[in-house]
This record gives C-alpha cells, sequence and structure tokens, in this order.
C-alpha cells in the first residue's frame, strides 16, 4: 500500500509539491509552538511594561476627567484676561461632582506641577462647597473670588486649559526643557528651569567616563586571559565573573568602608607617605566611577575575550617576522580584529551605565545623580508618573539611538572588510 502511495506522489508532480508543503508547514507550526512560550513571556514581561511606559508618558487623565465642563466653558477663552462667570461656575460645579477628596487630591497635585500654589487653592476651594446661595455664575464667581483671590490669577485657568486634553506632549516636552506657552506655541523654558538637559549631559559623562576606564582596564586583562592555556583561562575567568555573584548593595556597601576618610584606601595611602589629608573620595563623582567600573568591568571583558580567543596568534608572528616592531604589529594587525568586541562591550558598558540609580544614589553627591535618580524621584517622592514615565522613555529612545548607530557603524565595517 505504501509502495502504492509513493509511485501515485511521483508519478504526479502537483502531489509531491503539496506534500513537501504540508510538511513544511507541519515543520514551521512544531518550531512556533516550541517558542510560543518564550514568546508570550517577552510579550508580558517586555513589552507591555515598555507600551504603558511610552503609553503613560503621554497620557494626562486628570484634568480631563475632574473637570470635563470647565474645559468645555475655556474652549473659547483667548487664555489671556480672566475666564467669564461660566467658567467658575462650571469649576465650581466639577469639584462639587468629584466622588471623594482622593480625586480632589489627584487633580490638585496634577495642577500643582504646573503652577505652584494650585495644590492649596483646588483643596481649599473642594472644602467650601457646595457654595450655598449662589445661583447664577455671577455669583459663583463672587463667591470664589471672595474664598481665594487667586481665582483671578489666569495662570491657574491657562494650566486647567492646557491639560484640558486627555493626551499631552508636555510631559515629554518638559524632558527636553521645553513647554508650551499660554498660546499653545512651543517654547524653551526659562533658564532656571532647564534641568533636564543638564541632567542627561551629566548621565552621558559619566557613562563615557565609566566606559572608557572599562575599556582600558579590561582590554589588557581580556587579552593576557586570551594568552592563556584553556585550563587557566577558565580559573582566572571565574574571578572575573565573581562580581555577578554578589549584591549590588554589598558591592556598594564595600566600596563605603574603602572610600571613606578613614578607610583602608586613605590609610594605605597616608602610611605610605602620599598624602598628608585624607582624600574626598566618597559623596562625589570620584567615588560613583570607581564603583561603577567595578561592577561593570566583566562586561567589558566577556566580549572582549570571545573576540580575542578568535583571533590567530600567528598574525602577530607573521607581521614581526615581516619586519615590523611588536608594538605596531599588535595596534595594526591585533587591534583591528578586536573592534567588535570592543563596540559591543563599550555599547554594553555605556547602556547600562546610563541607567544606573542605586550607586550614584549611595556614593554620589548632589551633583551625581544620573537620569534614572529622577526617575525614581517622580515615581515615588512626587507621584508624578507621567513625568517619571517621559524621562524612562527619552532614557529609551537614547539606548536605541545608541544601538542603532553601533549597527550602522558594524555594517559599514564589513561591507569595507
Amino acid at each position: 500500500m505504501g509502495r502504492a502511495v509513493t509511485t501515485a506522489v511521483l508519478a504526479d508532480p502537483r502531489a509531491l509539491q503539496r506534500s513537501l508543503t504540508r510538511a513544511e508547514r507541519r515543520r514551521k507550526l512544531r518550531a512556533f509552538s516550541l517558542t510560543l512560550p518564550l514568546l508570550v513571556f517577552l510579550l508580558a514581561t517586555f513589552m507591555v511594561p515598555i507600551a504603558a511606559l511610552l503609553m503613560r508618558a503621554v497620557e494626562n487623565p486628570e484634568v480631563a476627567k475632574a473637570l470635563p465642563r470647565t474645559v468645555g466653558a475655556l474652549q473659547t477663552w483667548n487664555r489671556q484676561d480672566t475666564p467669564p462667570p461660566a467658567a467658575f461656575a462650571a469649576v465650581a460645579a466639577d469639584l462639587g461632582a468629584l466622588p471623594d477628596r482622593a480625586d480632589a487630591a489627584n487633580l490638585a497635585r496634577r495642577l500643582n506641577s504646573e503652577v505652584a500654589g494650585a495644590r492649596s487653592l483646588v483643596l481649599g476651594t473642594y472644602k467650601a462647597l457646595p457654595l450655598e446661595g449662589a445661583t447664577t455664575p455671577a455669583d459663583v464667581k463672587a463667591r470664589l473670588v471672595a474664598l481665594d483671590e487667586r481665582w483671578t490669577d489666569v495662570r491657574y485657568w491657562q494650566a486647567i486649559a492646557r491639560n484640558g486634553s486627555r493626551w499631552t506632549g508636555g510631559y515629554l516636552l518638559a524632558s527636553v526643557d521645553l513647554r508650551r506657552d499660554a498660546q499653545g506655541q512651543v517654547e524653551r523654558m526659562p533658564e532656571d528651569q532647564r534641568v533636564f538637559g543638564r541632567i542627561l549631559m551629566r548621565t552621558f559623562g559619566i557613562s563615557a567616563v565609566v566606559t572608557l576606564w572599562c575599556l582600558l582596564l579590561g582590554y589588557p586583562l581580556a587579552y593576557w586571559l586570551s594568552t592563556l592555556s584553556a585550563r587557566r583561562a577558565n580559573v582566572l575567568m571565574i574571578l572575573v565573573l565573581v562580581p555577578f555573584w554578589t549584591s549590588i548593595l554589598v558591592r556598594i556597601a564595600a566600596w563605603i568602608v574603602l572610600l571613606q576618610s578613614a578607610g583602608l584606601v586613605n590609610r594605605a595611602l597616608m602610611s605610605a607617605g602620599l598624602i598628608e589629608q585624607p582624600l574626598a573620595l566618597l559623596f562625589n563623582r570620584t567615588g560613583v566611577i570607581v564603583a561603577m567600573v567595578h561592577i561593570l568591568l566583566p562586561f567589558m571583558i566577556l566580549p572582549l575575550y570571545s573576540v580575542m580567543k578568535s583571533v590567530p596568534p600567528t598574525y602577530l608572528r607573521a607581521a614581526v617576522s615581516l619586519g615590523s616592531s611588536p608594538l605596531a604589529a599588535f595596534f595594526r594587525v591585533y587591534v583591528p580584529q578586536t573592534y567588535p568586541g570592543i563596540g559591543a562591550g563599550a555599547l554594553l558598558v555605556f547602556i547600562l551605565s546610563i541607567g544606573y540609580y542605586v550607586t550614584p544614589a549611595l556614593l554620589g553627591g548632589a551633583d551625581d545623580q544620573m537620569l534614572s535618580y529622577y526617575v525614581a524621584q517622580y515615581a515615588n517622592v512626587n507621584v508624578n508618573w507621567g513625568m517619571a514615565s517621559a524621562l524612562g522613555a527619552l532614557l529609551l529612545v537614547a539606548t536605541l539611538v545608541l544601538y542603532a548607530v553601533y549597527r550602522r557603524v558594524v555594517k559599514s565595517e564589513l561591507s569595507l572588510g
């Protein structure tokens, strides 16, 4: 029977094609079913949180949800003069319709991030509602102004009008020191409020210094490991990987002990007569860089070592035998072949560095905090998830841009090679 089916299939090319197509489809379905759990895991733990982060960075529900009548009443307002009485009546009605104090607190916190003093204004008005005896919009306006004269300040009304939409680019603009003026036009923030540009440059500067030191320390170590026998290299590689098995907090605590004024480093330098007074190695940029280099050094060594092991040692010997000096042969023959490892290690260390939070927070001073510190500040202290998400999105974009640049450089090198 099987031989007859085989003969029929061979006799009909179309039947053979259909059989091969079904077999290929079954193979792909089997492969997809094996990878499906991993895809679901990545979707749930990686893609969904990133999508939620990006959405929260442009979501602005507090004002639109709490003050719908007020937002509608301000649609035709010129944003320069005091709003009409209908807007005062609308804000009183909206605040009076809030279910509980928590909703008023959320609204007050959101507006206070735009204009200082909005929190006390909103909560004070919320406590005074309802306004007895106010039957017309003009009466409501008079009662609100008598309750708090700040209701005549157009800045608070401008903040409500700017944030009337459920979706906003205000958080993303603020993360790069931009904002919208009263008319909705994008402009730079005042000089004394431009903070995130400096923080971003500081983050990149610290990350670049850490990456450079990791490269300077990791390259000779990786080269030495690549020249050893496999058994000795494996034993020493365990020492390189020891930091992976130790908690970051434990390592930071150890550096605090080492770098403090009466720590081992200062005592050793003073005992050797190299210094007379303890060096300031803690709670400044020096301590941050030292600890970050120690933590991230393995991420530089591993890519370098894997590339160096694939470089035949005969290349250097051939260059020397052809008349080149050992130093020139090393830099002209050997180093160019390790560029992929240098690029991979530098990219990995730099990307990990720009997201560091714990190390600068514990070992650095006020001028050494990186962008991730302010993400945590907005999320945990200020409870401004929109701003925290916008800063997180800024770090994500920086990471993607760095990766794209790295890919382009690698492709250009491969095409030239």
